[in-house]
């Protein structure tokens, strides 16, 4: 077990913000400067410590992993405590298990939780451990989050009818898959507002940094955020990167990830898993015809273009919010540059990297775009070799990794999302509708509500006002 530090402290990627502790991190998620949070030191785990995460449970290898992360803000038979019952809340037993699809090639279940999405591991965990925070301190908080699918849902279950928060959630009218929608628009607790934007997910995203970035509403409305901003996310994410290397042979051997990917948390959180000791072969980062981080990597150049709806929704994002954390990395923690380069990216719609930066981004991570009848020919493939159904997210992940040489390296590919909440691809694919879990059936049959709203930061900013 690492070392406990007395406490983490938490500095913004544009370097103006006040340092924070782990819990008012937490809480602010977005930095004041328009930065986000990081911790200032990464802790370390020894191999050691690494081995002797083989055999204990998902939750015992989650609060040792994170535990160096909180410090000294949360007591360690409270946090451990916590952990324990945000994992409860899942399906299966292993939490996140392995299924071997080929030879070297391994699916990381990571859909067993309430809304069978990737996004439950953080969020079980972030509800518990804001809801606490905030009763310590006698406080509220107005969550506002923006989605392209899964978060929403996520969040929602996470924080529905707890008093002390008011949650917002914004996702792309039209552009999420029924399933998706109807786990957010059925929630009937009073807490809970759900917004359709006229708009894409970037448009969706783009209004919550609005909101946080105007600090008298931010302050009034005490605004929380739990998209992957907030780093607490990421700690919970990198958790499963640990569990998987370890039952495939950590640290004795390295283990390539492919990662389906959009808004770069969940990669992300397996660069942290790497920096704290984990021994990762290669983060590759998978897309769909949104290529923007593929070209990135290629090139260089980030320049966002208009993003394209697919069969793959949670991935068709354009901004991937969270790769300023690894630019603020690969240029050695230069807050100066990064304020440069969103600077830059607001101003003239884009940035160049410096062959520096490149070259330390290339180091870990690799990049591949498949397109929709890479998607399709993925979920087919795999369901006529091996029997195995999976979602068109987990298939970009498939059909990335399979481009790619083994060369003796286990490849675990993240299966982000249970294949029911997308039944058209699955059926477009296979043929076969896949099988509906009874807590996603008996949702589907729940009315409905929601408001929709033009892409309009004054008309978003008079309804939550007006509510909050």
């Amino acid at each position: 077990m690492p070392e406990k530090a007395n406490e983490m402290r938490y500095v913004s990627t544009r370097g103006s913000a006040p340092a924070l502790g782990f819990e008012d991190a937490m809480l602010t998620g977005l930095a004041r400067d328009g930065g986000l949070y990081l911790p200032d030191v990464w802790p370390q785990l020894a191999p050691a410590d690494i081995a002797d995460l083989s055999g204990v449970s998902y939750a015992q290898a989650a609060y040792r992993v994170m535990q160096p992360f909180a410090g000294a803000d949360i007591p360690d038979k409270e946090f451990e405590e916590i952990v324990a019952a945000a994992y409860a809340t899942f399906s299966h037993a292993a939490v996140t298990p392995l299924v071997e699809i080929a030879p070297g090639q391994w699916l990381l279940e990571l859909f067993h939780g309430p809304t069978l999405a990737f996004k439950d591991i953080a969020m079980q965990l972030l509800g518990r451990l804001m809801d606490r925070a905030l009763k310590r301190r006698k406080a509220r908080a107005t969550i506002v989050v923006a989605t392209s699918g899964d978060t929403g849902g996520a969040a929602i279950e996470a924080f529905s009818g707890r008093e002390s928060i008011e949650i917002f959630v914004l996702h792309p009218h039209g552009r999420v898959s029924d399933v998706q929608r109807r786990q957010m628009t059925t929630a009937s607790a009073d807490n809970v507002h759900n917004i359709a934007i006229q708009g894409s997910f970037d448009d969706c995203q783009a209004l919550v940094k609005a909101l946080f970035n105007d600090l008298e509403r931010r302050d009034a409305l005490s605004l929380a955020g739990v998209n992957s901003i907030n780093w607490a996310r990421i700690m919970a994410q990198s958790v499963y990167y640990f569990v998987a290397a370890v039952a495939l042979g950590a640290p004795g051997r390295a283990v390539r990830f492919c990662v389906p990917t959009g808004n770069f948390g969940d990669i992300f959180a397996g660069y942290a898993a790497s920096r704290m000791g984990l021994p990762i072969e290669r983060l590759v980062i998978a897309t769909n015809v949104n290529d923007i981080l593929v070209r990135t990597l290629k090139t260089g150049r980030y320049a966002p273009e208009r993003a394209v709806a697919t069969s793959s929704p949670s991935m068709d994002i354009q901004i991937s919010s969270n790769f300023e954390r690894l630019i603020f990395e690969a240029a050695g923690r230069d807050a100066i540059r990064v304020r440069q380069l969103m600077d830059d990216l607001a101003g003239q719609g884009g940035f160049t990297l410096t062959d520096n930066e490149l070259e330390s981004m290339r180091a870990l991570f690799a990049a591949e775009s498949v397109n929709e009848e890479d998607v399709e020919g993925a979920i087919r493939d795999v369901a006529r070799e091996t029997g195995y159904v999976c979602d068109p997210h987990t298939a970009v992940g498939v059909a990335a990794a399979r481009r790619r040489k083994s060369d003796g390296v286990p490849t675990v590919i993240l299966a982000t999302a249970h294949p029911a909440k997308f039944p058209e691809a699955v059926e477009a694919a296979t043929g076969q509708r896949p099988d509906v879990p009874p807590r996603l059936e008996e949702m589907l049959g729940a009315n409905e509500r929601f408001s929709v709203l033009e892409n309009d930061f004054d008309a978003l900013a008079a309804f939550i006002e007006a509510r909050a």
